[in-house]
């Protein structure tokens, strides 16, 4: 057998064993070694390349963390730079293609044929043949279409708004962390601040039950009064629980938006005493201005106009006439070639009519677009309107109840002095102590909630602007540079007079009028 039809046998073996492998594959599922390894895997990406927690963090260091560390903030930024590399290979399809190619050809029997005369059918020439069996092809071709130049011109502009449409999501999220860290950490500060107190209260209060048990075991005090004892305080116990689940939940998520490991010990910074709460400027349309001018939605719906403005003209640019030029060279090793290599140039002009037809359709499609994408801008913009003015509201609100949670709590920390100063050996001034004391913790539990609330009212009319959390360029991104920038550009944009008066307000902001 000669070589070349072992070769071509040998290459038919191959693929045959090759398909039916194929045809014999099943589903494998991952194996319970194959899932821990992946959870492994997952936890320590989770985790990886944090700085570590040396000192009590800030409020501007959660923030910083929050920012660099969340998980969705991150799938945020891989997205935008996916939709980058997305445009850089959308902008190559405009190139000509250049096409290389190598080959090996053979049959196993020779290629030819013979003549025969139009008029009486006769065979003129014997059978002959001008080509090897087996021989070696190549070529180097390049190709260019006006259709196809235009289609992906369109594309690239579509890309380059996606762009801009990942960035608005990023901003969106990056403000929406904020406000997530802003809510958190002063609960979690309430809670560091609370939590040993209220341990402190329960165990007292625990003691305090076993002896009222001790005290109807041996008939101390009447049964009626001894069970009402007992039922105070277990109506203590339960209201001091459900709050300290509150406080811990707190520190859980914070815990959670700046990925911190569930198990690590957080403190945060207390000087004793939080920031004073802003206050707001009474121009709510200069606030409703700036919202439709930032609100990272607002531009990803412009943008998006756009996009689908562009796969409609993509649509109209198919019904183009296409014009094709090709140039190329190719060799063929065929000994009965008089040239084995040659060079080829060709140009074609194709035009589908029927696609005419389309047209007015099309230009209905992209004005009912348009109007639809105004439509959904609008309405969007109506909607967060009504949140700047809602927002404004809550957070008026929101001082007024940390005015009232400042005075129940000034009126329960005399409660409680005078319940000390009046205390005694016996049951009822004892109970009467730790009432005072479950009172005043309750009123704390409720100033801390107050201002936390109020913060949070804050941090969601901050968000409904719009603003930048950071600056559009850092020279760095640790923690510490991060933590600096947030704190700067929250200052400067509240020092520029964009959300709070230079002058303080007296009393409370009348509400905004009704549209």
């Amino acid at each position: 057998m000669p070589a070349q039809q072992l070769k071509t046998l040998s290459l038919a073996v191959t693929s045959a064993i090759l398909l039916s492998a194929c045809s014999t594959m099943e589903p494998q599922p991952y194996s319970e070694q194959e899932a821990r390894e992946r959870i492994v895997a997952d936890q320590l990406t989770m985790y990886a390349e944090q700085e570590p927690v040396t000192a009590p963090i800030s409020f501007y260091e959660a923030a910083a963390r929050a920012l660099k560390y969340n998980l969705d903030y991150r799938l945020k930024l891989m997205e935008s730079a996916l939709a980058s590399d997305l445009h850089d290979v959308s902008s190559h399809e405009m190139l000509p293609r250049v096409v290389a190619s190598a080959g090996y050809a053979g049959r196993n029997n020779d290629s030819g044929g013979t003549s025969i005369g139009i008029e009486d059918g006769q065979q003129s020439l014997r059978p002959s043949t001008s080509q090897e069996r087996y021989r070696d092809i190549a070529g180097l071709n390049m190709s260019w279409s006006v259709l196809d130049f235009g289609v992906a011109y369109y594309r690239s502009q579509q890309k380059a708004d996606q762009i801009l449409m990942a960035e608005e999501r990023r901003r969106r999220v990056a403000q929406n962390v904020l406000q997530d860290v802003r809510n958190a950490y002063w609960r979690a500060l309430g809670a560091q601040r609370l939590l040993p107190q209220v341990d402190r209260l329960l165990q007292r209060t625990e003691s305090a039950l076993n002896s009222a048990r001790e005290a109807e075991t041996q008939g101390l005090l009447p049964r009626q009064e001894i069970l009402a004892y007992q039922r105070s305080l277990l109506d203590s116990v339960s209201l001091l629980t459900a709050r300290r689940q509150d406080l811990e939940f707190a520190q859980a998520e914070l815990k959670a938006l700046m990925s911190l490991p569930p198990r690590s010990k957080l403190i945060l910074v207390d000087n004793g005493s939080e920031p004073e709460l802003p206050t707001l400027a009474a121009d709510i349309t200069r606030l409703e201005n700036l919202s439709l001018e930032n609100r990272p939605e607002i531009m990803e719906e412009w943008y998006r106009k756009r996009v689908n403005i562009t796969d409609l003209e993509i649509a109209k640019t198919q019904l183009w006439p296409n014009v094709s030029v090709e140039l190329g060279y190719n060799y063929d090793s065929n000994k009965y070639l008089y040239n084995n290599d040659w060079s080829d140039t060709g140009i074609n002009v194709s035009m589908n009519l029927m696609r005419l037809f389309q047209l007015p359709s099309l230009d209905s499609a992209s004005e009912s677009q348009a109007a639809t994408d105004d439509l959904r801008r609008v309405a969007l913009s109506m909607a967060i309107l009504t949140q700047v003015r809602v927002g404004t509201l809550r957070y008026q609100l929101a001082k007024q109840d940390m005015s009232y949670a400042d005075e129940s709590l000034r009126v329960d920390q005399q409660l409680l002095d005078y319940a000390k100063a009046a205390s005694s050996t016996s049951i009822g001034s004892e109970l009467e102590v730790i009432r005072a004391e479950g009172r005043y913790l309750l009123s704390r539990y409720q100033r801390e909630a107050a201002y936390s609330r109020a913060q949070a009212a804050w941090g969601r009319l901050y968000n409904s602007i719009g603003l930048d959390v950071l600056p559009a360029e850092i020279a760095q991104h640790d923690i510490k540079t991060l933590a600096h920038e947030i704190e700067r550009t929250l200052n400067a944009q509240q020092g520029q007079g964009m959300l709070v008066s230079r002058v303080p307000l007296q009393g409370v902001v009348n509400a905004p009028a009704e549209p």
